[in-house]
């Protein structure tokens, strides 16, 4: 029996998100700690097995209630179904897919609801293991917008293609989602990106929070409808964010560590000034800056990341952030 087990990992918005959906710029690194992986083989009916994740019986009402806060009303089952649906409309025309059943499940220990792309990794690593089950090539910079169309067009979630775009490449990547970068392939709208070598950057660390925290569709609604009606502190903003990433490029390529924690703090900082965020979100940047790091949001809310000095500093980010219930790591990009 043909077993076919793919993953896709966590990442972290390092400079210029959340303008990956406005026409911005981004830097994003990949998280290997943590992944979501896909398992398909050969069935004689097409069957989604739900993971732990997905169950529907409680001892309690209470317990209902928690799970609801710490999963959200929906588990993993719609993302593999929505991206079941989604490749076989891509294919149709295009590749000719053998008639042939399967069974999939997944399983995740990426972070929920912290910002770290849990939901996108669970499409990326369906969509791996369809490709290979199917046999069919699907152009690299076409997969992130696949992906990103199973949550904008058939679940009615806001999102940007960064998170599709690290997902897909992994390692440190550089984004220009500019309307003069932006080009059409095989029916799907593609951003320029270019791949950049990890060991370019000083010391980075993630830190996140254990308990649960705010869905992403919940918080990058009302940007997207103040965007749309013209708001002039996000546009202005959203043109700022991908200012600081192409700084950010060149400090990465300069090898300039000192100016790259700067524009990491002033991207946050403009985040700020645009959006109402969460006090507990907020004081984990202060506490982050108090230990001598730089720190942003890593995503929507929940999850830091920044740069850091050496061991010392490393010690002082966990001693300031443990109080909060935050989880301090090191995240492994190569």
């Amino acid at each position: 029996m043909e077993l076919i087990r793919k993953r896709a990992y966590a990442r972290a918005g390092l400079v210029g998100n959340p303008s990956d959906g406005y026409g911005g710029k981004t830097i994003a690194h990949i998280i290997k700690n943590f992944s979501a992986s896909v398992v398909l083989y050969e069935w004689e009916d097409l069957e989604i097995v739900p993971s732990q994740e997905d169950h529907s019986r409680f001892g309690s009402m209470e317990e209902l209630v928690q799970d609801v806060e710490l999963h959200g009303y929906y588990g993993g089952v719609r993302l593999v179904k929505a991206t079941i649906k989604r490749f076989y409309e891509y294919c149709d025309g295009r590749h000719e897919l053998r008639r042939r059943n399967f069974s999939i499940r997944y399983e995740s220990s990426i972070p929920r609801l912290v910002g770290l792309a849990g939901s996108s990794a669970i499409i990326v690593a369906t969509l791996r293991a369809l490709m290979e089950f199917f046999r069919v090539e699907i152009p690299k910079q076409v997969q992130p917008s696949l992906a990103l169309s199973v949550e904008t067009d058939e679940l009615g979630i806001a999102a940007g293609l960064q998170d599709r775009v690290i997902q897909v490449y992994e390692g440190l990547v550089y984004m220009d989602f500019s309307p003069e970068a932006v080009a059409v392939r095989e029916g799907l709208a593609c951003g320029r990106y270019e791949e950049l070598d990890p060991q370019w950057l000083p010391p980075v660390y993630v830190a996140f929070r254990e308990d649960a925290s705010e869905p992403t569709e919940r918080l990058h609604n009302d940007l997207k409808s103040r965007f749309a009606r013209g708001d002039k502190d996000v546009v202005e903003a959203m043109a700022n964010f991908a200012r600081l990433t192409e700084d950010a490029r060149q400090a990465i390529l300069a090898r300039d560590a000192t100016e790259l924690a700067r524009l990491i703090n002033e991207n946050f900082d403009t985040r700020r000034k645009i959006c109402e965020l969460a006090a507990d979100h907020i004081e984990m940047v202060e506490r982050a800056r108090e230990a001598g790091a730089s720190a942003k949001f890593a995503g929507s809310g929940g999850a830091i990341v920044g740069t850091y000095t050496d061991a010392a500093m490393f010690d002082r980010l966990q001693t300031h952030l443990r109080p909060l219930g935050c989880r301090v790591i090191q995240p492994l990009i190569l």
